[in-house]
C-alpha cells in the first residue's frame, strides 16, 4: 500500500474576504476531487484572506501513479489564475 501526500501553500492575491477566499478554494478543490478522484481540504490559514494551504491525499498500489497524480494536481493548482503557489512538499511512503 503507498499513502502519497502533498501539502501545497498558496497566495490568493485578489481575494478581499473569507467569502471570496471560500469562492476560489471551493471551486479548485471541487476541480481536484472530480479529476483525480483524490481527498483534499484546506489544512491551514483558515482566517487569512489571501494565504492557504491545501492538503491532497491518495492511497494506491503503484508508487509512480501516485507521483503522477500528485503532479498532475500541483499542475492544475498552478494553472489557476487566482492563486499563486508558495511552496509544495509532497511525501510518498
Amino acid at each position: 500500500m503507498v499513502v502519497a501526500t502533498a501539502r501545497v501553500e498558496l497566495h490568493l492575491p485578489g481575494s478581499g474576504s473569507l467569502k471570496a477566499k471560500r469562492s476560489i478554494l471551493g471551486s479548485l478543490k471541487g476541480r481536484i476531487r472530480s479529476r483525480f478522484n483524490v481527498s483534499v481540504a484546506e489544512v491551514d490559514h483558515l482566517d487569512l484572506w489571501q494565504r492557504s494551504a491545501i492538503g491532497v491525499a491518495l492511497v494506491t498500489n503503484d508508487r509512480r501513479f501516485a507521483d503522477e497524480v500528485l503532479a498532475k494536481v500541483v499542475g492544475l493548482i498552478s494553472s489557476e489564475p487566482r492563486v499563486e503557489i508558495l511552496d509544495r512538499h509532497i511525501e510518498i511512503s
